[in-house]
């Protein structure tokens, strides 16, 4: 279940974008925090089914939803948790924004888009 980023959960948070390599610098991953605390635009989810396995974040430009991070628990790869995540992320902000992914999970956006018009076939 997607659940919007609350203060109290930083450290899982925190702890599952640091699996992303552009945000292995503390220093890098801090701002990011910092910056879904604080950024109106700026939207932070966990995915949570008995414990916290992913992290989900977009920012709002105009009439764009853009995915910018997206992390699941190693522990909990490849069973089709990140296809889960974006799911629920398009059908949440599709009837007001284009959903889309920035450059740094492009290629996985698209993969499971792909999947989805295969499934929905």
């Amino acid at each position: 279940m997607l659940i919007r980023y609350k203060k109290n959960m930083e450290k899982i948070a925190m702890g599952l974008l640091s699996f992303m390599p552009e945000e292995k610098d503390v220093k890098t991953l801090q701002d990011t925090i910092q910056s879904y605390e604080t950024n109106d635009d700026w939207h932070l989810y966990v995915w949570r089914e008995e414990d916290v396995l992913g992290a989900i974040g977009l920012r709002l430009e105009d009439n764009q939803a853009i995915i910018q991070h997206l992390s699941v628990n190693p522990s909990h790869r490849n069973s089709g948790l990140g296809n889960k995540m974006i799911r629920a992320v398009k059908d949440k902000y599709s009837e007001t924004y284009t959903v889309q992914a920035d450059q740094a999970i492009e290629a996985f956006f698209r993969k499971c888009l792909d999947n989805q018009d295969s499934e929905e076939q």
